[in-house]
């Protein structure tokens, strides 16, 4: 989607001062080793590099800057919630909505060495399993706080921001928050497409037109939908024979780059990509 339709519109509503970054497919290609390098462990989102490319930017102007995350796994946001509010068996409908592939995917993916286990899918039994959530949805809430919160959005921000030496804060992360979301019951955070609390709470300061907008994400379309250039990118990473590290099944893998487009996750992000980044990474950290 466009962000820049809200960004205006906020500069607008505060009479502030914006600037718009337009990144081109040439630029993302050229930097996407150097964020690689810069993470600790491998990120198959799109949007870190959007992340490098802009912390390299404000980075220019300012070494402290405020970040959203935390939002989403404090007031449920995400679409996946609703989806386990009240099912039957609250870590299937978890697994079913949020995991990038089932095990026997994975083991269709991989090839055999690496096939010993649903590793995921028993932390999330687990974890859900441990006293102190009744509810489906408050089981979610609390794996999504607690772990993948941690592992993957702030650390994410974190990696992309520091490599610029920009520090990246996040106010819903204040811990007088995070208490304060712990104790509202998930029913007045559900409705109205989620954060429906900090929704109404947000009503005399931030525009309507702001706060019922459909749910985004930082958009880089390129690495989702891979076509051209991109494509090619990708193809010629996963095929040389010197990137071949025995991870990936050959059929699966012929499979994707036939369908590059038709292999998206249940969140909708690019299957090839992921085994794209993992090659990736371990080639800029030299492994």
């Amino acid at each position: 989607g466009d962000e820049f339709k809200y960004s205006d519109l906020i500069a607008r509503h505060y009479q502030t001062r914006h600037h718009q970054l337009r990144i081109q497919e040439k630029e993302i290609l050229e930097q996407l080793p150097a964020a690689f390098q810069a993470m600790s462990e491998p990120m198959v989102s799109h949007d870190c590099i959007a992340f490098y490319l802009l912390s390299r930017e404000v980075s220019r102007h300012c070494k402290v800057v405020q970040s959203g995350q935390g939002a989403d796994e404090l007031f449920a946001g995400y679409h996946w919630y609703p989806q386990v509010d009240g099912a039957e068996d609250p870590a299937a409908a978890y697994l079913a909505a949020f995991r990038d592939r089932s095990y026997e995917e994975y083991a269709e993916t991989m090839q055999a060495q690496w096939v010993k286990g649903d590793f995921s899918g028993d932390f999330v039994r687990r974890h859900f399993a441990q006293p102190g959530a009744d509810a489906a949805v408050d089981k979610a809430l609390r794996i999504d706080s607690t772990v993948m919160l941690v592992d993957d959005p702030v650390k994410r921000v974190d990696n992309m921001t520091m490599a610029w030496g920009l520090e990246a804060r996040v106010p819903f992360l204040d811990h007088n928050v995070a208490e304060l979301s712990a104790r509202i019951p998930a029913k007045y955070k559900l409705p109205g497409g989620g954060k429906y609390v900090l929704k109404e709470a947000s009503r005399k300061v931030i525009p309507a037109e702001v706060i019922d907008r459909p749910k985004g994400y930082f958009p880089v379309p390129g690495l989702k939908h891979l076509q051209g250039v991109t494509l090619n990118w990708v193809r010629e990473l996963l095929t040389d024979p010197s990137q071949d590290r025995g991870l990936y099944n050959p059929a699966m893998l012929d499979r994707l780059l036939n369908d590059p487009e038709g292999q998206l996750t249940p969140l909708r992000g690019s299957k090839l990509w992921q085994l794209a980044a993992l090659n990736l990474w371990l080639s800029e950290q030299g492994l």
